[in-house]
């Protein structure tokens, strides 16, 4: 069968194809009674429009911004990397990216890079959110100018973005502490937990989910107090050793956010004597090594190339007014050193 076109929708709406387009393209100058006509007969013939064509024909392309920590930290540095592997495809796309950096975990530093973006005539803008309130006001700016928001890796409000790419980070905690009740196996337990911020909602988010199940399923493992880190491998490194040598008894390692490098030193020095298991986020060179060599235990990884992706395509659909393209929940991949992916 025939898909409907342009000039059907105008036939039956009892308008004229040139005001059918302006309806259609949101080009406004439109009485209201005309709009639900032609609205409707969109609806009667299940009528779709051809935004790659109208693009093309209007040398339209998509101009995005991602708002990204430091390529430093490992997990934002391979989306740094995913984005510049897709360049040449987005190129052909008419998409232009521009990337705005802003150190990790600084609340400040995010609202100035957020700023000003209102007035740059971005289509869509794309941030790692920090909790957001201190970054509510060009957010809203943003908003308001017709701009897109996305926020990525780490939710907030929601009156302050259009849509969240990520994982559900509480479902995160509470499979870590699965892994670390199972690996006690019903025994007394004394647990460090690393973060690299309490502030960040990613990092709440999983220790919230984490203490519950712990306190429901395994009160006999006590939580010790949580190690903030920053990310930072070499704060990371002193705390971590530090905890390990003075304080006895301890049988687990949770690290909720990133900084594995110090995590794995302060490890190899200090020895795993009494530790029953030790669980990381995200899979990368050296939770690698560290699975293999049995220094770590298991690498929950979210896998940030499929969020990156996912934002690509997103940003695209509903700078054209499109729903979101369908995609499944996002389900952080579990490793161990029998199930490591090809490199």
């Amino acid at each position: 069968m025939k898909s409907p076109t342009l000039h059907d929708v105008a036939r039956l709406a009892g308008v004229s194809s040139a005001t059918a387009d302006r309806v259609l393209n949101r080009r406004g100058n439109v009485a209201e009674k005309s709009v639900r006509k032609v609205e409707e007969a969109v609806n009667q013939l299940g009528y779709v429009r051809n935004i790659a064509a109208a693009n093309l024909s209007k040398k339209r392309g998509y101009h995005l911004a991602f708002v990204l920590p430091r390529r430093s930290h490992a997990f934002f540095g391979r989306m740094h990397e995913q984005l510049q592997k897709a360049a040449l495809h987005l190129k052909s796309a008419r998409v232009s990216i521009d990337v705005i950096e802003f150190e990790a975990f600084d609340i400040h530093a995010l609202e100035a890079a957020l700023s000003g973006l209102s007035e740059t005539n971005y289509d869509g803008v794309a941030f790692v959110g920090l909790g957001q309130e201190a970054a509510l006001k060009p957010l809203e700016a943003l908003r308001a100018s017709g701009v897109k928001v996305v926020s990525l890796v780490s939710d907030g409000p929601q009156d302050c973005r259009d849509h969240y790419i990520g994982i559900d980070n509480e479902k995160a905690g509470r499979t870590a502490a699965r892994l670390v009740g199972m690996a006690h196996a019903g025994n007394i337990g004394r647990l460090i937990v690393a973060a690299g911020s309490l502030d960040a909602r990613d990092h709440s988010d999983r220790i919230k989910g984490f203490r519950a199940v712990l306190k429901r399923d395994f009160p006999n493992i006590e939580i010790t107090p949580v190690i903030e880190t920053m990310d930072q491998p070499r704060q990371m490194r002193e705390l971590l050793s530090e905890r390990l040598r003075n304080d006895a008894g301890n049988t687990a390692i949770y690290n909720v956010g990133s900084g594995n490098e110090g995590l794995v030193d302060a490890i190899r020095m200090n020895g795993r004597d009494g530790l029953s298991v030790c669980v990381v986020h995200e899979l990368s060179t050296c939770t690698r090594d560290a699975l293999e060599d049995g220094t770590i235990d298991v690498a929950i990884d979210q896998r940030p190339e499929i969020e990156l992706n996912r934002a690509l395509a997103l940003l695209q659909a509903i700078v054209d007014d499109l729903p979101p393209p369908p995609a499944p929940e996002l389900i952080p991949a579990i490793y161990l050193r029998d199930n490591l992916p090809n490199e």
